[in-house]
């Protein structure tokens, strides 16, 4: 199963990018040193040119791929929720149970990300380290609309559906599945943030992961 997993293609909506980066080896080394600097460096100080520097090719060669940093950014995340999907599809595929499913599909919302088997070009915990601190940028500007009506947070959408269906089998008359799983979703990219920085703001549990427990906690109460 995992190594079928890591055969998979993710297809992207091709408003993103203006040359897919899968297509050529300069493509990959773009978007995984896109990654790291991004990790490394925060969204604000990052810059077209320092990621020309990096992997030592023109900023050209780059703006063939993605027409600005925020593109690049945008396809990062877009890749993640791609890929989580398709965890979500497999890691529920054989458990019947509702309840047990909506518990496995928050508990990977909310976690860490593992090893990215089959994406060796691709660092997962610099990958997480956007997806927690960075993400909300990708659609939090003003030309949020514009994009969604191309279709570039499909991804993200489809993974809160499916979600979101899960809760419905579970309560049918409950009326707020989507607001639940994508308050689930950033909140818990808040919390990892809040543990990391400002511990204050939120909770630890020695022996467990607090905010995977805290979430799975909340929807179960909130949609009873």
């Amino acid at each position: 199963m995992r190594d079928l997993i890591s055969r998979i293609e993710i297809k992207l909506n091709n408003s993103i990018f203006l040359k897919d980066p899968n297509s050529s080896e300069l493509g990959k080394r773009i978007v995984s040193s896109g990654i790291d600097l991004i990790s490394e460096l925060g969204f604000e100080h990052f810059t077209i040119k320092k990621l020309g520097k990096k992997i030592s090719s023109p900023e050209a060669s780059i703006y063939r791929y993605f027409e600005s940093k925020h593109k690049l950014l945008l396809y990062i995340t877009s890749w993640y929720w791609g890929w989580m999907e398709y965890q979500v599809i497999f890691a529920l595929a054989n458990i019947r149970s509702p309840e047990e499913r909506l518990r496995k599909v928050i508990e990977m919302l909310t976690g860490r990300i593992p090893e990215l088997n089959g994406y060796p070009h691709i660092n997962s915990e610099h990958l997480f380290n956007i997806l927690v601190t960075e993400s909300s940028k990708s659609f939090l500007h003003k030309k949020v609309d514009d994009e969604n009506n191309k279709g570039a947070f499909l991804g993200y959408k489809s993974i809160v559906a499916r979600a979101s269906e899960i809760i419905l089998e579970i309560n049918p008359g409950f009326e707020y599945p989507h607001m639940l799983i994508s308050t689930i979703v950033e909140g818990a990219h808040h919390q990892r943030f809040f543990a990391e920085h400002l511990p204050k703001l939120t909770d630890t549990v020695d022996g467990k992961d607090a905010i995977q427990d805290f979430y799975i906690d909340l929807a179960f109460k909130a949609i009873k």
